[in-house]
């Protein structure tokens, strides 16, 4: 076992002397910037920082500065230790990624009062003097030893940080038309003007118009710039984006605060719908701040018991959306409850077929693999404990879930455990529609509407709309599979 002592008053003599060396980390800028609650620029914006040497060197002198008072109570004299004050000169800057060698040495004894004064340094890996001074303390007079207590590991992530990467790969496309169905809630409406304000979409809200001017009124926002066509039912809306979208009005529809399921339902009409030879899939994008990498769950939003068929599509559809995500070779794990094949469980047998697909062709653009456990999915720990041999495991990008029950739940899971954000969009449709939960962040929508923009200018070849009214699925089945919902 670790342990940490000190060294009494009477121990100590003068010129003894301790040293510590640390790299320093944006990490740590960060974790002060947090504790002490100062967002000073100079402090946690590097490029304003960079344009500021003395601010800069009052920023990172506080991180040596405090790195001197850990020198102090944890080894000379260490536990037990009183600090009194110190005085400090930060001589020149710290820039993430110098290694900085503290000392400390005892310089004048007070034996009245216990108290020393030490003569503090602080040098970097060329051996130039960054920070300079003297420490007054009250050192201890009993004997102290102790185990050294284990400190916890700090994650930092700046909520939706994702997602706005996404929103910022938007930037300067040309913003499209988009049908906002039913905005009557604030997140909704917010949302969408958000979008518009960024350049996003050119929105046209669609919905009962006293209720929306309420809602705009009570969030400050003024409507003045979108048209505003005055639908009374959300059905009746869903019905009028959808054929928007098929008279080429809109190129892209985004889900307010009506059900999900009415407007896919619209979308998926075999007589009127938005239909092509892809069968319409949902995506979530989500953000979720313990996994390191964008993570796309599909499909949680549409399909609820898809067969093998329609899961082809499923895979593909979120191949073809990360591509335009930026994920090249995306990777993903066909989730079922085992890692084995076992014809009593259904997904087992499906994910393998999904597998030999790929080797066949009929999927292309990713590495695919499973079936695999969530666990095995996103923890190489998890994989290599199993003895999985994968090059997916543990570094999935995209999960296919077995059905929308396993898909939603694992969603919400995300989004109310592990404090994840998320956006959605429908792939597979003549065009892309913005589709995420309704109680979600108005970021969430916002990005959606960017992930929509990104599909729309990348013109997705799959999409025919020649074919679509000819080989679209029929918007319900006798066991569910094509009905909708969220």
């Amino acid at each position: 076992m670790d342990y940490i002592e000190n060294r009494t008053f009477n121990e100590i003599t003068i010129g003894d002397t301790a040293t510590l060396q640390r790299t320093m980390t944006r990490k740590d800028i960060d974790l002060f910037a947090v504790m002490s609650g100062d967002v000073n620029p100079a402090h946690v914006d590097e490029e304003y920082a960079r344009s500021d040497i003395f601010h800069k060197i009052i920023a990172h002198g506080m991180w040596g500065g405090a790195l001197i008072s850990t020198l102090l109570g944890t080894k000379l004299p260490g536990p037990g230790t009183i600090y009194l004050g110190q005085t400090l000169r930060f001589r020149r800057p710290v820039s993430p990624g110098d290694t900085i060698t503290v000392s400390v040495t005892a310089q004048e004894k007070d034996t009245e009062k216990n108290r020393i004064t030490f003569d503090c340094r602080c040098v970097n890996q060329h051996g130039d003097l960054v920070i300079s001074g003297s420490a007054e303390v009250v050192a201890p007079t009993e004997k102290v030893k102790r185990p050294r207590i284990v400190l916890p590991e700090v994650r930092f992530h700046s909520n939706g940080e994702r997602l706005r990467q996404l929103i910022a790969m938007a930037e300067g496309l040309e913003p499209i038309r988009a049908a906002v169905v039913y905005p009557v809630g604030p997140h909704s409406l917010l949302g969408a003007i958000d979008a518009a304000q960024a350049n996003l979409i050119r929105p046209v809200l669609l919905g009962p118009a006293a209720r929306i001017r309420a809602v705009a009124e009570a969030e400050g926002l003024d409507l003045s710039s979108y048209p505003l066509i005055d639908i009374e039912q959300s059905q009746d809306a869903a019905a009028r984006a959808v054929a928007m979208a098929r008279a080429g009005e809109v190129d892209m529809l985004v889900s307010g605060t009506l059900p999900p399921e009415e407007l896919m339902l619209e979308a998926m009409s075999h007589a009127h719908g938005l239909g092509t030879e892809r069968r319409m899939s949902h995506i979530f994008a989500l953000d979720v701040p313990t996994y390191p990498r964008l993570l796309l769950i599909t499909d949680a939003g549409v399909n609820i018991y898809p067969n093998l068929e329609i899961k082809r599509d499923i895979v593909q559809n979120a191949i073809d959306l990360a591509h335009v995500l930026g994920i090249d070779m995306p990777r993903v794990a066909i989730l079922s409850a085992v890692e084995t094949i076992k014809p009593r469980i259904h997904s087992t047998m499906e994910a393998a077929a999904l597998c030999k697909m790929v080797d066949r062709k009929q999927i292309t653009g990713g590495i695919v693999d499973g079936p695999l456990g969530f666990d095995s999915a996103v923890s190489k720990d998890a994989a290599d404990i199993k003895g999985i041999v994968s090059d997916v495991a543990g570094e999935a990008d995209i999960l296919m879930v077995p059905d929308l029950e396993s898909g939603t739940m694992l969603v919400k899971q995300q989004q109310h455990l592990a404090d994840a954000y998320s956006a959605g969009v429908v792939m597979g449709a003549r065009v892309p529609i913005a589709l995420t939960s309704r109680s979600e962040h108005p970021l969430g929508l916002m990005t959606s509407c960017a992930i929509a923009l990104l599909v729309a200018h990348r013109h997705m070849p799959q999409i025919d709309n020649a074919q679509s009214a000819l080989v679209a699925m029929p918007r319900s089945t006798h066991n569910g599979v094509a009905e909708p919902m969220i």
